[in-house]
């Protein structure tokens, strides 16, 4: 018998009532018309509006609100001048308790269906405090329209700079030297760089800064070229750079056509190339592209899990995709041996020397592919626990196999996507989940980071 044919029962430029069920992972409002899936940008649910219909695929449609017909109770002003321009923020006109609960969702859907897991164990959700004013760290986009800079975060899906004044996610002392940068960039009327014609010369600016040591690094990202020493000499007021805290200028040259912001060549302009971030009774060593937590408030409460997890277990602990070495010099920190593994030279520099900073002899860092990691079974000989902190591509099958083959007594899985954390863990055989929790690392923000204790069976 011939297969029926799907009728969607819309078109791209109808307008429809619709009221929004729920949030996707995306932070997009999702609705049914007539059984057909469609897509909301910038609502939430409750909400009933008149949207137009942008888009249509076998599967589901996308809409742009024309009207808010009704709003849902659970929405909340959101602080920024910007909202929703900017794709940043997607949620922070919610309520934070339904923020907190819509992250909980996500685990547990992404465990269901996509790893097809009866999980028994309760979610534990450890909410952000605080909720704004978090993050210390901003890669800002420099965009030229018209006469002057604009310089802030890209409109969500597209290259498009949205300029802001004040992001209310960054510690406001980031928005302070941001905004000093571009009073520097407007005065000495510096080149900005056009990425669809691949000219130009300031590409994008980066500024870290710790509220526990009061240090922050600037970089300034550039096609190839040099700054005019008039700049310079402005760039490197003494008064304005103790008042910042700034204890390095750092140049990273970016010469490829591409959208990532970094390059791989730095200069140091005016004073060190590093800072000092604290967590805790701990010191970090951290350059500029060096990996590091967004949100230090919850990256202690992370640490401090995956500790209780850990600590007085016996054996070597693997810290695989180390980064810049916080978790393993936390756990080193607690008295545990451990050795980190990470593919990127740069943060395997910061941990060895944030190990040194710290005292630290039970760390050992290995600057090397996990996957090569694995062949060196004499030297893993003695790890009883895994920790996994993986980008958001998660695990490859060969370090699956690895951990498998390894067969540790726990693996402590640290994620910031709930649809490769659920595919990884039902991989993972043999092993049971025996706790979960979800760490509020972005409020206002529809990404999740979950932290996984499994045991083997």
């Amino acid at each position: 018998m011939a297969k029926q044919k799907l009728e969607i029962p819309v078109h791209v430029g109808d307008d429809v009532e619709l009221e929004v069920e729920s949030l996707a992972s995306s932070g997009d409002g999702v609705t049914h018309h007539h059984g057909y899936t469609l897509f909301v940008p910038h609502t939430l649910p409750q909400d009933r509006v008149k949207a137009r219909v942008t888009k249509t695929t076998k599967r589901f449609g996308v809409t742009r609100v024309i009207k808010r017909l009704h709003s849902t109770p659970d929405r909340v002003d959101a602080p920024c001048a910007v909202f929703p321009e900017c794709g940043g923020c997607k949620i922070q006109d919610w309520d934070y308790a339904k923020q907190m609960g819509f992250k909980v969702r996500q685990v547990q859907d992404a465990l269901g269906h996509i790893g097809g897991l009866n999980i028994t164990v309760e979610i534990e959700p450890v909410p952000a405090d605080p909720p704004l004013h978090y993050r210390n760290k901003a890669n800002y986009a420099v965009e030229k329209r018209g006469k002057k800079p604009s310089i802030g975060f890209y409109r969500q899906g597209t290259h498009h700079v949205v300029d802001h004044v004040e992001c209310h996610t960054l510690m406001e002392p980031i928005t302070a030297i941001k905004e000093w940068l571009r009073g520097l960039i407007e005065s000495h009327s510096l080149s900005i760089y056009n990425e669809r014609r691949h000219t130009g010369f300031l590409r994008g600016l980066v500024v870290r800064y710790s509220a526990a040591t009061g240090e922050s690094l600037v970089g300034l990202v550039t096609t190839h070229g040099e700054f005019s020493r008039k700049f310079m000499d402005d760039l490197t007021d003494e008064a304005v750079l103790i008042k910042f805290g700034i204890r390095g200028i750092v140049h990273n040259i970016n010469r490829a056509r591409t959208n990532v912001i970094l390059g791989h060549e730095n200069t140091t302009l005016w004073g060190q190339d590093f800072f000092r971030e604290k967590l805790g009774e701990l010191e970090f060593h951290l350059s500029l592209p060096s990996f590091f937590q967004v949100n230090p408030y919850q990256s202690v409460k992370l640490y401090g899990i995956v500790q209780s997890w850990v600590e007085g277990t016996g054996g070597q602990v693997l810290d695989a995709y180390c980064g810049n070495g916080g978790i393993s010099l936390w756990l080193g920190k607690a008295g545990c041996e451990v050795v980190g593994i990470d593919s990127a030279a740069s943060n395997i520099e910061d941990a060895e020397q944030s190990a040194r900073l710290n005292g630290l002899t039970s760390c050992r860092f290995w600057n090397l592919p996990l996957e090569r990691a694995f062949q060196l079974k004499e030297e893993l000989a003695s790890v009883k626990t895994v920790v996994l902190d993986p980008p958001r591509k998660g695990c490859s099958p060969e370090v699956v196999a690895g951990i498998l083959e390894m067969k540790p007594d726990r693996i402590v899985y640290v994620s910031c996507n709930p649809a490769t954390l659920a595919r990884d863990l039902a991989l993972l055989q043999g092993y049971t989940v025996s706790a979960i929790k979800v760490i509020d690392m972005f409020p206002q923000t529809q990404h999740v980071e979950t932290a996984v204790l499994l045991e083997r069976e």
